[in-house]
Parts: structure tokens; sequence; C-alpha cells
């Protein structure tokens, strides 16, 4: 299982998670959902206490992975397979462009 901290504008407000079964899901952090009700992510997952769950990785995530050239020295500088989607996410994602960024969530110790 890997898991990333989601942070809108520097403020956590969720995690995402691949589990060992390869399914994806997001779940908004409580304190998120209690003071920013409608400073959603993406208009396709509205805050709520609901886990959003799918197979494969959220459109609104995928877009945030880099694409060609870029896409190219991540994967070889990182070796990390193009395919491995939630992979790129967390190596690439800390600091994106835009309000969303993403962190690898470290499971061996207790944040």
């Amino acid at each position: 299982m890997r898991q990333g901290k989601v942070f809108y504008n520097d403020i956590f407000a969720g995690i995402i998670t691949e589990t060992n079964d390869g399914e994806y899901t997001f779940a908004y952090e409580s304190s998120y959902i209690k003071e920013y009700p409608k400073q959603f992510l993406t208009f396709s997952m509205p805050v709520t206490d609901k886990v959003y769950k799918d197979k494969r990785l959220f459109p609104f995530f995928e877009g945030l992975i880099p694409e060609g050239w870029l896409l190219d020295i991540a994967s070889d500088n990182w070796k990390i397979n193009k395919n491995d989607r939630m992979g790129l996410l967390l190596a690439c994602c800390k600091n994106c462009i835009g309000s969303v960024s993403v962190e690898p969530l470290d499971l061996s110790t207790d944040e």
C-alpha cells in the first residue's frame, strides 16, 4: 500500500491511497471538511466525508503527473516505470504548478 498527503494551497486536504489490490481511494481530512467545505480539489471530487474509490488513478491526480520529455526525465532519474502512475505521482508532484501538491506518506513512521 502506498499513500500520499494531498495539500490544497499548503493546507492538508486529504489522503490518496493505492491499495495492495491496485485500487485507489481518496478521502478528505475531517478538519478540512469542517474548515473548507466549499474548497474542493476538482469539480468531480467535491468536499465530503465519503471516500472516493476507483480501479484507476483518479483523472485529476493523473493530470498532475508530468508528460512528454519531463516524464522521460523523471522516469529515468528516479527509475520509475512510466506505467507506475502512483509512483510518479508521489515522486513528481510535491512542487506542482497550481494549488494542489502531493507528498509521499511514510507508512513506517507514526505521522
